[in-house]
């Protein structure tokens, strides 16, 4: 899970300090979620899913689909 949050931000072409500020935490924080040194709350795992338009359960790893799920 921690490398897949890394690998969408590099892909993005964003820093961490980017990433932190979207997600209203400090970069330090967020460099521990990418590192796995703190678990990702539930609530920041579905800010990140929707900001990289995808779903939590690619950024958990239990799907290789990246896309989104579609809203109903």
């Amino acid at each position: 899970m921690y490398q897949r949050i890394k690998d969408l931000r590099e892909d993005s072409d964003l820093s961490q300090a980017q990433v932190a500020s979207h997600l209203h935490c400090s970069q330090q924080a967020y460099s521990n979620y990418e590192l796995g040194q703190r678990d990702i709350p539930s609530a920041v795992l579905i800010q990140l899913a929707v900001f990289h338009h995808t779903s939590v359960d690619y950024l958990l790893g239990l799907t290789d689909v990246r896309e989104p799920y579609p809203r109903t």
